[in-house]
């Protein structure tokens, strides 16, 4: 039976443990308990499927008041506009001289060929052989190391980050060294870290869905990827070393500017395990409401959009043998219950647990009552847990000493709800005055939207800084084969048109927040100029201005360039994303990038012709010495 009772918030433990904080007891106002907060709740959308974006909230623009300064009317938004040319090369290279443009024409176009990058790794073991590490290290700097790599230590990628910044771009650092382990080991440490000691020794009950398990087959997560870094659990004090790693990106980034990135991912910092079974927690919650809400007739609507009411809800719950008082525990007290909840509400339930294992608890609807995911738990799996999340927290205090931002990056779907839950915890925490934690978005996925207007309103409610950083996604190819050989629902977009829609709408809703109550922000992290200039067109009809700091811009070192430095020059706010580290640790990293972005490289067309047109330009203009001057 479901027995539905308030659990006494959590007390601290000590002050070493951050969970306390990070999940709490904190239980949200029903969004119809007040005439304040049912005044924001999210319009009606426009149907994707028609090719229109969501822009629903766009009435509002124009009115009084609006962070941008509009007054309505069309002269203000005109005189305002700002536009950027992305095929002056004068401009755009400005920051490159001839031999940076030579580089990156040679690079682009060896990284278009499939044999090379195929056999790029046993390439790089010959070239080590006949040179020498050391020889074959500087010629890697001359080429593929510097063009996609800034520097072996924080020391060294100084120069290259004031340069850019001096024509406007920013940095965010990311140490990407990889281990340089066989797939053999890739997997036996990958299931190793993700399986608990009860499911080795299948002790109790399990209730665990295969999606949200580990599979030998893809336990080498490296492959399919793009761009993205991969990390595998060895012990504790390797995660240790990872945190320390992080803290030091952070306080070079405070170094070497004053507004900077740096970007952690949460699998270097933990056992997986947990991420695993707290997504699947998670994930079977919000599939719970679901069910109660098609039970209300409730299904085929927004997120936001389902509401339960209570009465119903009671009923529903009695029926499967449920017993406690849910209007008192969802509003407090009953006088002030408006009758009905949504989903962040519900959402709320999962708050109130006195141990991490605690929250691993899930509804069964067929037996009525909630089971845990697995029946056993040892201590050291319990300590484990809490490491991860101590270690995420020193993470956010390090970075908001030092003023710099944290950009928590997305992952694979079987480990992402839980680190947008841990992310949103703590921005719940630590975004209240400006913000400091950036979660990520990945709008290949089907859920994107749905994601991205639930976390604005949370914030909306609770008064906080919503910041989002929206990528397209990074292990397409991946999740694809991961969900069709082991039988579950894929979670991608079903072509990239879908996923450019997608992206836009997640895009045009955070700025239409932005606009409404300048308490959120956002970064474009995007190479699509179609999508950099749709963002300019949007902020133009917002009445937003570079000079608000509200809307960033994002592309990789050493791509696109194009876009990046005219973008910087004009007064936006843009950022490289920065990768550093040794040459031989960063070299699989490299690799991989080789490998994964060869189809990016071969259709980057436009850019090789930018980059020859400069050269020629230079050519005829006797500019062909030409240095930076900054």
């Amino acid at each position: 039976m479901f027995h539905v009772r308030t659990v006494p918030a959590l007390t601290r433990a000590g002050a070493d443990f951050p969970f306390k904080r990070l999940l709490s007891s904190r239980r949200l106002r029903s969004t119809v308990t007040s005439t304040s907060t049912s005044a924001t709740q999210a319009e009606p959308q426009d149907d994707v499927s028609n090719g229109r974006y969501d822009s629903a909230r766009s009435e509002f623009a124009g009115q009084p008041g609006r962070r941008g300064g509009r007054d309505g009317t069309t002269t203000t938004a005109a005189a305002n506009e700002i536009s950027v040319d992305f095929e002056q090369t004068q401009e755009a290279y400005k920051s490159k001289d001839s031999l940076e443009l030579l580089r990156s024409l040679v690079v682009f176009k060896l990284c278009s060929y499939d044999f090379l990058v195929d056999k790029n790794k046993e390439i790089m073991d010959i070239g080590t052989k006949l040179l020498g590490q050391r020889a074959f290290n500087q010629f890697m700097k001359m080429t593929f190391y510097g063009q996609f790599v800034a520097g072996e230590d924080h020391k060294a990628i100084r120069p290259l980050i004031q340069k850019n910044q001096a024509f406007g771009v920013g940095s965010v650092l990311d140490y990407s060294v990889e281990e340089d382990i066989s797939q053999e080991e890739a997997e036996q440490k990958e299931m190793d870290s993700c399986v608990s000691a009860a499911e080795k020794g299948s002790i109790g009950e399990d209730y665990r869905e295969k999606k949200y398990k580990a599979h030998k087959q893809f336990g080498d997560h490296r492959g399919g990827v793009t761009g993205a870094r991969t990390y595998f659990y060895a012990n504790e004090a390797k995660c240790d070393q990872h945190m320390e790693t992080f803290i030091k990106c952070i306080k070079a980034s405070a170094g070497s500017s004053m507004d900077g990135f740096s970007a952690v991912k949460m699998t270097a910092l933990g056992r997986p395990q947990f991420l695993l079974q707290f997504s699947e927690v998670l994930v079977k919650w919000r599939r719970f409401f679901t069910f109660l809400a098609s039970q209300q007739g409730k299904d085929g609507m927004e997120a936001l959009e389902q509401r339960l009411e209570l009465k119903q809800l009671q009923e529903s719950l009695t029926k499967l043998g449920a017993e406690g008082d849910f209007s008192g525990w969802f509003s407090g007290r009953k006088e002030e219950c408006s009758g009905t909840i949504d989903v962040l509400d519900w959402n709320s339930l999962i708050d109130d647990r006195t141990k991490i294992s605690h929250l691993l608890v899930v509804p069964n609807v067929e037996l009525g009552k909630l089971e845990p995911l697995l029946k056993t738990f040892t201590v050291e799996e319990e300590r484990q847990m809490k490491r991860m999340l101590q270690r995420m927290d020193i993470l956010v205090k390090h970075a908001k000493e030092n003023g710099v931002r944290l950009m928590v990056d997305a992952e694979q779907t079987y480990f992402q709800p839980a680190i947008s839950r841990l992310t949103l915890e703590m921005q719940r925490i630590y975004n209240r005055e400006k913000p400091v934690i950036f979660n990520t978005y990945q709008c290949y996925l089907k859920e994107a939207f749905d994601n991205v207007t639930m976390d604005v309103e949370l914030s909306r409610r609770e008064g906080w800084h919503f910041a989002a950083k929206l990528v397209r996604g990074a292990y397409m190819y991946q999740e694809r084969e991961r969900a069709e050989e082991i039988g579950y629902e894929d979670p991608i977009n079903p072509d990239y048109e879908s996923t450019n829609q997608m992206y836009h709408r997640c895009l045009d809703y955070v700025l239409d927040e932005i606009a409404l109550s300048g308490n959120a922000n956002v970064m474009v992290a995007s190479h699509n100029e179609d999508t950099v200039k749709h963002t300019l067109r949007r902020m133009n009809e917002l009445g937003l201005v570079p000079t608000d700091n509200k809307v960033y811009f994002g592309q990789l070192l050493g791509m696109c360039d194009q876009i990046s430095f005219p973008l910087g020059q004009a007064g936006f706010p843009v950022y490289k994303y920065v990768p550093y580290g040794p040459v031989n640790e960063v070299m699989p990293y490299l690799s991989r990038r080789a490998q994964e972005n060869r189809g990016f490289m071969r259709g980057a067309q436009k850019e090789r012709d930018l980059l020859w047109q400069e050269l020629k330009r230079r050519l005829a203009s006797g500019e062909l010495l030409y240095r930076p001057a900054y």
